[in-house]
């Protein structure tokens, strides 16, 4: 008996051990993020990263937020975008997986394969750009950066392999009630599926959220520039005009233009937001990342 307790408890020393070290691998990178988008571009530049800056300074802040107006139009265009593209994007995606989960649905297998095809071939990107903009005339607008990325065929297929796993007794039952087929679906399926749509809505809205691409093709007004797309080009912006005064004979010390520090407090303003709003996935996220480890 006493031996068994041993061998637990230095189990559990051991697993604890190894989480502890798991943890701080995780943490370590933000702290030192953070502490380099703290730390003066000289201070960088002669002694490397440091978890502790040797000398605080706020020059990346500053220069960042030189036009805080423009920082708080990027938040706002970043998390609206965020927001409905996410809801709409789950609603989508969750109505076709459902469908595709009923084996009484007439065309169940073409519409499957539809979707797997698109997973494998697509029409490229010029074609897309010219549906895009000369079809669909949605260039430089605000739609432009939520439309392209509603349909995932990747996240329809987990969808639909977690509503397999639902007990088809239970939607029987319902319908044996009197109840239709989208009060079954908002009432008994969507309440079961917590955890798969978190898990899946938590993916969609990073993507959402990380997105420079589609407003680097498509958004020319400045009242339209998501943040991530605004942190590019200002990095962009910092990293010409140091090789432009590297090149030049002009004498402007180029150490004290905030090239790492900026990239690190533009790490730290872009994760901000992801950081506070991951917790309230937490809960059904561990759970949602099985979607299709059991076959139904």
């Amino acid at each position: 008996m006493i031996e068994a307790k041993k061998s637990r408890l230095i189990s559990l020393i051991i697993i604890s051990i190894i989480l502890t070290l798991f943890a701080l691998t995780c943490i370590i990178p933000i702290i030192a993020v953070l502490s380099i988008s703290l730390s003066d571009e000289m201070d960088i530049l002669r002694h490397g990263y440091k978890l502790i800056p040797k000398k605080i300074s706020l020059t990346a802040y500053e220069y960042i937020f030189k036009v805080p107006k423009q920082i708080l139009q990027g938040y706002f265009i970043s998390l609206s975008v965020t927001g409905v593209g996410t809801a709409l994007s789950l609603f989508v995606i969750a109505m076709v997986a459902y469908p595709l989960s009923r084996r009484d649905f007439k065309y169940r297998n073409p519409l499957a394969f539809y979707i797997f095809f698109t997973m494998l071939f697509n029409g490229g990107l010029v074609p897309w750009y010219i549906l895009i903009v000369r079809y669909l005339h949605l260039k430089d607008t605000w739609w432009v950066l939520v439309l392209p990325y509603l349909v995932a065929p990747w996240f329809i297929l987990l969808l639909k392999t977690f509503f397999q796993q639902i007990p088809i007794g239970i939607i029987e039952s319902a319908k044996l009630d009197g109840a239709s087929e989208l009060r079954t679906f908002f009432t008994i399926v969507v309440p079961l599926s917590k955890p798969a749509m978190a898990a899946i809505g938590l993916f969609i809205l990073l993507r959402y959220w990380n997105d420079w691409w589609l407003p680097l093709l498509y958004i020319e007004s400045e009242s339209l520039v998501p943040l991530q797309y605004m942190l590019h080009r200002m990095m962009a912006n910092i990293q010409f005009l140091t090789q432009q005064l590297r090149t030049t004979q002009m004498t402007i010390d180029i150490s004290k233009l905030p090239n790492e520090s900026a990239r690190m407090a533009m790490c730290i303003l872009a994760a901000g937001p992801m950081l506070f709003i991951f917790p309230f996935f937490q809960k059904y996220f561990v759970k949602g990342l099985t979607v299709g480890a059991i076959k139904g």
